[in-house]
């Protein structure tokens, strides 16, 4: 029977979110990702991954978000359409 991993290195992490090692560290230092320090390592706990993995953007995002759709179709829609027809 297979055990799954309790437990993600650095390493590991930046290679499943495609980013780079410090990309990893640089979310670890701002509290994005949560991980424990090992002596001068940092450990990630499986059960955090799906949290980082799939983030959910908050409801100030989607608005941003939002706002630039419109803004994006305010200022460029005729040009989309055309675009579109080619």
């Amino acid at each position: 029977m297979a055990q799954t991993k309790q437990y993600y290195t650095v390493k590991e992490l930046a290679a499943l979110m495609g980013v780079s090692r410090i990309a990893v560290f640089n979310r670890i230092k701002s509290g994005k990702i949560k991980a424990e320090k090992i002596g001068r390592n940092y450990i990630i706990q499986a059960r955090d991954l799906p949290d980082m993995l799939n983030p959910a953007l908050s409801l100030a995002d989607k608005a941003e978000i939002e706002k630039g759709v419109h803004k994006t179709l305010r200022d460029y829609g005729e040009t989309l359409k055309k675009l579109g027809q080619e």
